[in-house]
């Protein structure tokens, strides 16, 4: 009889933390978004780069807020997508947990010292988002756009980190796009076996197993 693989855990063994290449990806978490979050989690790690997200402990005893600044403070790098800062449905309301965590993110560069204060950040709109209109206080950065496609989101990320000092991976934006639809058949069996939101690890692993095909 085969000996029981060990189940692995997101922060420990092959999926040990390291702040200096761990990425807060904070984004939509919907159906409508699944596929641009699929090529967000490829493309940080095809960077050579941990994802980070609330979700990763999946511990509902403490609040998401808690377990987002954890993550935040204890990540060099963070990416935020501000897609759904537009008003939605019959009540027009748009989404503003984006901007939030996106805040917690430059209090965390400003609140720190040190080696810690060196927080840097990435943000995402789509092309033509008039994000000055509803969040003025970011006149003076550059927000980063892209065309709500798989391929520009995965230009937008990858050509970003590869700029970032602890950049380490040596993969193209083409050799992601040609691995993605085997990260998506993974994503594809992982959700038909735990849902929409599969355990964290087995997504970060899905997605270095696709890194090993690439090389």
């Amino acid at each position: 009889m085969a000996p029981k693989r060990r189940r692995e855990h997101f922060g420990v063994g092959t999926l040990r933390l390291n702040p200096s290449t761990s990425v807060f990806l904070n984004c939509p978490y919907d159906l409508e978004y699944q596929a641009l979050f699929d090529s967000a989690v490829l493309s940080i790690v095809c960077s050579g780069f941990t994802p980070r997200s609330a979700m990763e402990s999946g511990t509902i005893a403490e609040p998401r807020m808690a377990r987002i600044t954890r993550a935040i403070f204890e990540s060099k790098y963070s990416i935020h997508d501000l897609s759904r800062c537009k008003g939605e449905g019959d009540a027009n309301l748009a989404r503003f947990n984006m901007p939030l965590e996106l805040g917690i993110a430059m209090a965390r560069r400003y609140l720190c010292k040190g080696a810690a204060s060196k927080h840097d950040w990435l943000v995402l709109i789509p092309a033509g988002h008039e994000y000055g209109r509803y969040i003025s206080d970011l006149a003076g950065f550059d927000p980063v756009t892209h065309d709500s496609s798989q391929r520009g989101l995965v230009l937008a990320i990858m050509t970003w980190l590869a700029t970032r000092v602890d950049a380490v991976g040596t993969l193209t934006p083409q050799q992601v796009l040609k691995g993605l639809p085997e990260f998506k058949r993974a994503m594809r069996s992982l959700r038909k076996i735990w849902g929409q939101w599969p355990p964290w690890a087995d997504v970060v692993l899905a997605a270095l197993d696709v890194v090993k095909g690439l090389r």
